[in-house]
């Protein structure tokens, strides 16, 4: 691919950001090719070394803020008619409530994710303290002379301990997951404003 052809491909996949934006972009990706080629890089190189149109656009997309997308996206290409206003008027008892549903509904099941992954966490502490609590118990009961009660103890607190460690990755695993999830809901919501399907 050569600059010309990536720079037009570029363009066609932010086409729903602002023009300013766009332009922006189309610029620096413009200077770094010809800063490329100036250190002896090759275009077809210097290109290839950026990476592909669509890890660069998804970067930028991931990079802008939503309310500047939904801004550029909702404002109106065109002035409404006097029948569009007012049937989005009448229709606004309808469209409205709908809209904030599904709002709720999906911020509701984050919430709850967010409340499962919470829950494991604090599940985690209690299982790791109750085993640091009971090694220094075992510790007791061995200076106090009760050795087969503070052996006991001091299994059952290794084994705490052990479950911890390995909640501990779990919970780690969990998190991330949930994080590179709502990346990619928020690169998505994203996807669908800027309508990558768009020309």
């Amino acid at each position: 691919m050569n600059k010309g052809e990536f720079l037009s491909e570029l363009r066609k996949g932010l086409s729903g950001l602002p023009e300013a934006d766009i332009e922006e972009r189309v610029e620096f990706y413009s200077e770094m090719i010809d800063d490329r080629m100036e250190e002896g890089m090759s275009e077809r190189e210097a290109v290839e070394g950026i990476g592909t149109v669509e890890y660069v656009t998804s970067q930028i997309i991931s990079e802008t803020p939503i309310t500047k997308i939904v801004k550029e996206r909702v404002k109106p290409k065109r002035k409404l008619a006097a029948w569009e206003i007012v049937l989005l008027i009448l229709g606004f008892p309808v469209w409205f409530p709908l809209l904030m549903s599904a709002f709720a509904v999906f911020f509701s099941i984050y919430i709850v994710g967010w409340s499962v992954i919470a829950s494991f966490w604090s599940a985690e502490i209690a299982i790791a303290v109750s085993g640091i609590g009971g090694l220094f118990a075992s510790l007791f009961g061995f200076i106090t002379g009760s050795k087969i009660a503070a052996l006991a103890l001091l299994g059952m607190s290794v084994a705490a301990i052990g479950l911890a460690l390995i909640g501990f990755l779990c919970c780690l695993l969990i998190t991330k997951g949930i994080l590179v999830l709502t990346k990619k809901i928020v690169l998505g919501i994203k996807n669908l404003f800027i309508g990558k399907g768009e020309a």
